[in-house]
């Protein structure tokens, strides 16, 4: 009898990249003839999407006709071995088996398929994230003081039953900030509230109403733009939309898909898609015990709401967002969630669904993750305070971060109170801590952090982000987010553990860069921002040659003591967070990273390219074991000469490729056979749709 072994090990769930080459092994327990071969639909997702569309929208049955059968290479007489190609984004399964010459019926290893999540190329690090409620971007920016005479005029036109609506942010105000958010504080992804219409005279609650009363998913809040003649709201979006991405940034757009605001368009022209008590009254949704009275639930047991609800991501992805924060997406279906998912990836396959999954139950977040394909969560590293809280939490969200979906640590929310309300020194350790123990520079601040705003954000409200303080963590955070493009302990693939000793309220994280063993970082962090501490760690899980150990945050060195039985010791100050290495020139490399602004982290680029290289591979040769390929000698080839590069790799003495060119093809119409590759070329950044 011929046992199997196979690696991943049946069972695993991973994430990778685009451009990325996945591995798998198939060892026998003896040597035996026959073939090895991997099932699976890896290669296939537009085959995956379209099953999973036409299963909602016409009623057909999963037929599962994405599977197929790659041959595996023997290796020697016990091993076969393949090496895939990561070009599609989505969900695959995989598994091994072994077919004995003259036997009817395959060998398969015990256990499950390997899960694999195929994430963009362009989010393999540095998911650095800024959240801007574009609202606070108005007069109350900085502190105004209201005087007593205007409070007590608007206070009688209310109770004369006037609305008094201030002036709001607008999408211009934030543009005006791109360049400190941007360029300055290296922010990668600018995420929005919610930007729809939302109710001024009717069911309105608090001064402005919340974004979050959505009235209608494919309209602008009038309020967010400038009156201007030449330019609608919608216009001036696509404003801010092309000046993010002309800083080669992501904008992800907050979409509240769980409810409306009363009297929303959907409550006109669709009350059946609402969810409601016996008596017929529209139910509000709620959480931690708190009922959000100015929404109405919807009813996704509608499959009519499913459709509508894709065409509304569909609709933005149009406009140039990039990906979206799915408010409360917990309360959805997964099932509704694969539709939709499936249905925006058809169109825009690098589309990114960020899940607000806070106060839902962890399976529903992992089932999300996993299942329905949604791309990110929320991690609660946030709502742990002390080291046994954290110790308690971060195994659990390290694992989910490699298996199900990125968690991304924001230092704060709009739904939390300020950290500074506590302390500055508070407020910095915080953010230094979620920076420093992100995955993949998983990292997110609400705006005003930086500044250390005091006011609870109120979204039905304009509070003040206290907007130019002399005191504030600016170069901080930049130096944070410089770290974190430039160190490969940051992006994907490294390994992360904690490994503090002792007693304390201190933690201790190791960060292992995948394949530079040399370039490891230690995180040391005092949680208490009122006494000293002294970080403990045993030199078997980290020691290091020399003296000194350099810190990248303020560039200091800094002298380790070493006891007789085995232990490391660092004092640290109140609230301090320390990222150590003993590469001597990891802070000229983040200084030369900051000089680059608005650029976009090597890391990033060298992934796209690789990608590409295995996109043209694949259309010209079809979905195979690519384990010769030279990928360092496709990129260089890709770089000198894109033309060329398409009929070298499809082995083609011409190339099959029609170009067209801006400025000289703008006015021509330019015919694409069959089979033929399409290269646009541009001196600018550009998007290019067919």
């Amino acid at each position: 009898m011929i046992y199997l072994e196979q690696k991943p090990l049946p069972d695993t769930k991973l994430i990778v990249h685009k451009g990325d080459i996945l591995q798998f092994y198939l060892v026998l327990s003896e040597p035996a003839k026959g073939t090895g071969w991997l099932r699976t639909n890896l290669g296939n997702g537009v085959r995956t999407r379209e099953e999973i569309i036409a299963h909602v929208e016409q009623n057909r049955p999963i037929f599962g006709s994405d599977w197929h059968d790659i041959p595996m290479q023997r290796t020697d007489e016990r091993t076969f071995a393949i090496s895939l190609p990561m070009i599609e984004t989505g969900r695959y399964e995989a598994k091994a088996f072994f077919w004995p010459d003259g036997q009817s019926d395959p060998v398969w290893p015990a256990g499950g398929n390997v899960v694999i999540k195929v994430e963009p190329a362009d989010y393999v690090c540095s998911n650095t994230i800024y959240s801007a409620f574009v609202r606070q971007f108005g007069p109350n920016k900085q502190k105004i003081h209201i005087a007593p005479e205007m409070v007590s005029t608007i206070a009688q036109l209310e109770k004369e039953g006037y609305t008094v609506i201030p002036r709001s942010g607008t999408f211009r105000d934030l543009i005006r900030e791109l360049d400190f958010i941007m360029g300055k504080m290296r922010f990668r992804i600018i995420q929005l509230l919610p930007i729809f219409p939302v109710p001024t005279t009717f069911a309105r609650m608090g001064r402005f109403g919340s974004p979050f009363a959505a009235l209608d998913f494919k309209e602008i809040e009038p309020s967010l733009a400038e009156f201007d003649r030449r330019a609608t709201p919608l216009d001036q979006f696509c404003e801010l939309v092309d000046a993010i991405h002309a800083r080669n940034g992501k904008i992800l757009l907050d979409i509240p898909v769980n409810h409306t605001g009363w009297a929303s368009r959907f409550q006109l022209e669709h009350p059946e898609w609402f969810v409601r008590d016996n008596e017929g009254k529209f139910l509000s949704p709620g959480a931690w015990g708190v009922t959000w009275e100015d929404l109405s639930k919807l009813d996704y047991s509608k499959k009519e709401l499913w459709t509508y609800m894709a065409d509304v991501f569909i609709y933005w992805c149009a406009h140039g967002v990039d990906g979206f924060r799915c408010d409360a997406g917990y309360m959805i279906p997964v099932e509704a969630w694969k539709y939709i998912v499936a249905k925006v990836r058809a169109s825009y396959p690098d589309t990114i669904f960020f899940l607000e999954g806070l106060g839902g139950k962890i399976e529903t977040v992992r089932a999300c993750l996993s299942d329905a394909n949604l791309d990110w969560a929320y991690s609660e590293l946030f709502q742990n305070y002390d080291r046994g809280q954290i110790e308690w939490y971060m195994p659990g969200a390290m694992e989910i971060s490699r298996s199900d979906g990125l968690l991304i640590h924001f230092a704060e929310t709009h739904d939390n109170n300020r950290l500074a309300s506590r302390s500055e020194r508070y407020a910095q350790m915080r953010v230094a801590l979620c920076a420093m123990f992100s995955e993949n520079g998983g990292f997110g601040i609400t705006n005003g952090v930086e500044w250390f705003a005091r006011e609870k954000i109120d979204v039905h409200e304009a509070t003040s982000l206290n907007w130019g303080n002399t005191s504030n963590q600016i170069e901080h955070i930049k130096r944070h987010n410089a770290i974190m493009e430039t160190h490969p302990a940051f992006h994907a693939d490294a390994t992360i553990r904690m490994i503090q000793y002792g007693e304390g309220n201190f933690l201790v994280l190791l960060r292992e860069p995948h394949s530079s063993q040399n370039k490891k970082i230690l995180v040391l962090v005092n949680l208490d921002d009122v006494h000293e501490c002294i970080a403990r760690w045993k030199t078997s899980d980290f020691h290091f040659k020399g003296e000194y150990l350099y810190e990248a945050i303020t560039g200091r060195k800094i002298k380790l003591h070493t006891r007789a039985d085995g232990i490391m010791e660092c004092p640290l100050c109140p609230g301090e967070v320390l990222c150590l290495t003993e590469d001597a020139n990891l802070l000229s490399d983040i200084i030369t990273a900051e000089s680059k602004v608005c650029l976009e982290p090597s890391r990033v680029i060298q992934q796209r390219l690789r990608a590409k290289v295995l996109e043209v591979l694949v259309a010209s040769r079809g979905y195979y074991n690519v384990s010769g390929i030279n990928m360092e000698k496709g990129i260089s080839r890709l770089i000198q000469d894109p033309v060329n590069f398409c009929g070298w790799i499809g082995k083609k003495q011409k190339a099959p490729v029609v170009t067209w060119q801006w400025d000289r093809d703008i006015h021509r119409m330019v015919m694409v056979p069959p089979e033929h590759f399409l290269c646009v070329i541009c001196p600018v950044s550009f998007r290019a749709e067919i």
